[in-house]
């Protein structure tokens, strides 16, 4: 197996089912009562740990401020997201099963972000990259309205 290929089931395949069933216990916590910041609070307990655990197997350096910074920034808008994700499920009921494709079109903004910021877009297929992007907006618009 390539590189590559195993470059993308690590960091695509394992968090897609990762991230498919943490949304599950999100929704569970809600229908057991838990408050927006409490989820967040107990989500960031478990982050730390996982981290702590990460370290521990794959023992890296904390390179400069900056890095810390991005780490940081990225952290809260994760937190916002996922706030937003549980504020629409315990206050608006809305159903996860129509929440998840909404808020994973998050692959478009960052498509987007990464092709300028990073100059991602000199290594991609415009074409297949298009139609990638249009079917996503298709398929969450449908299964929202479903």
């Amino acid at each position: 197996m390539s590189s590559k290929l195993l470059g993308l089931l690590v960091g695509g395949l394992l968090p897609a089912l990762f991230y498919g069933i943490s949304s599950v216990f999100a929704k569970s916590s809600t229908n057991a009562g838990m408050s927006v910041g409490g989820h967040l609070f107990c989500i960031g307990i478990a982050v730390s740990a996982t981290g702590v655990l990460f370290n521990l197997l794959l023992p890296g350096s904390i390179p400069s401020l900056t890095a810390v910074g991005y780490s940081a920034m990225q952290g809260v808008f994760w937190g916002l997201g996922t706030g937003g994700v549980v504020l629409g499920l315990l206050k608006y009921q809305a159903p996860l099963a129509k929440l998840v494709p909404l808020y994973n079109m998050n692959t478009l903004i960052t498509s987007g972000l990464a092709l300028l910021i990073f100059a991602e877009w000199q290594q991609m297929n415009p074409g297949q990259l298009f139609l990638g992007a249009g079917l996503i907006v298709v398929g969450g618009i449908l299964v929202s309205g479903a």
